[in-house]
């Protein structure tokens, strides 16, 4: 039986209330585990009206059944404002559904929103929830790829200063890249992408008029994917790319802002960010803590449905 891992995120943010809203989206052939203190839970029950019905247990080796289970990660007290103790639940979920899957017992994980800032302040040394899994899957090769069923955006790096970002743009890691999305694409989703590579200047550097990235690094490694046997385009005009985002499977961004604008105009209410390159599935909602409407009960759940589904659908994909 499939078995999934939900974190809770930060339990001062919208995560829990989030999670009570999945309800409608877990009667299927997959156990549901929720990493999460057990009082969290019931507060969100309580805010949303909507009872989870999750069965207690102490590890995913007794869920044996489809269903909702809860896995209680221990009570903190303070947890219920922005704190130290709002990052070490956070914290405590994270670490626990991640030894889980390790052991095989769990076959993905969907990752509620944590605050870098208190997770920090707990004892978490990395930038995020994404380098933390691939850190102790001793992953290298690991890239974010924005999701929806409109677009599907990587970009060639992620949170940089633009300055930094350009210095980023070469051949050498253009190929790794999509390397990585055409080995994952066609392993989660069981199709070969047509993959597009957007230019860095205007107009794709309009034959070299406007720089000569495009010449020198970004059509070179087309090229050289190309003759790989890898269904890639480009350099695509950064411009007119997404006018229509069906032509591509996946686009391939040079800077953060240049993929995730136009995905977040397509999508801004059901994207699902996603990692390639772990030993297992991993997805997430497209949003942070939402600090200023948590625990008010007007959480949109559409990206974490969105999420759920698409784990699923990963997990299956990856047992066929």
């Amino acid at each position: 039986m499939n078995k999934i891992a939900i974190t809770c995120g930060d339990p001062a943010g919208v995560g829990p209330e989030l999670i009570t809203k999945l309800r409608g989206v877990m009667e299927d052939d997959f156990a549901h585990i929720i990493y999460i203190p057990r009082d969290v839970l019931k507060s969100a029950e309580d805010l949303t009206g909507a009872a989870v019905g999750a069965k207690e247990v102490d590890s995913p080796s007794e869920a044996k059944s489809p269903g909702v289970f809860l896995i209680d990660i221990g009570y903190q007290r303070g947890w219920e404002k922005p704190s130290l103790a709002s990052g070490r639940v956070a914290l405590s979920s994270l670490a626990r559904a991640l030894a889980d899957c390790l052991t095989g017992e769990i076959d993905g994980i969907l990752t509620m929103p944590i605050s870098k800032y208190w997770s920090k302040k707990a004892g978490f040394n990395f930038p995020g929830q994404t380098e933390y899994l691939a850190n102790a899957t001793r992953t290298d090769e690991f890239i974010m790829m924005m999701y929806s069923r409109k677009i599907r955006v990587v970009p060639l790096s992620t949170h940089l200063p633009l300055r930094d970002a350009i210095n980023l743009v070469s051949k050498k890691r253009i190929i790794k890249r999509v390397m990585v999305v055409w080995r994952e694409y066609k392993r989660f989703f069981k199709a070969e992408p047509t993959i597009g590579v957007l230019g860095l200047n205007p107009h794709a550097g309009e034959m070299g008029e406007f720089g000569r990235e495009e010449i020198d690094e970004i059509a070179p490694a087309v090229e050289d994917l190309s003759n790989q046997g890898i269904k890639v385009k480009g350099p695509l005009s950064p411009d007119s790319a997404f006018v229509d985002p069906g032509t591509c499977d996946v686009f391939l961004a040079m800077y953060h802002d240049q993929g995730l604008i136009p995905f977040k105009i397509y999508a801004f209410r059901e994207g699902v960010n996603t990692t390639l390159g772990l030993p297992f599935p991993r997805t997430s909602p497209d949003h942070g803590t939402a600090y200023d409407i948590a625990w008010m009960g007007k959480a949109d759940p559409a990206s974490s449905v969105n999420a759920l589904e698409l784990l699923k659908y990963m997990v299956k994909n990856l047992k066929e």
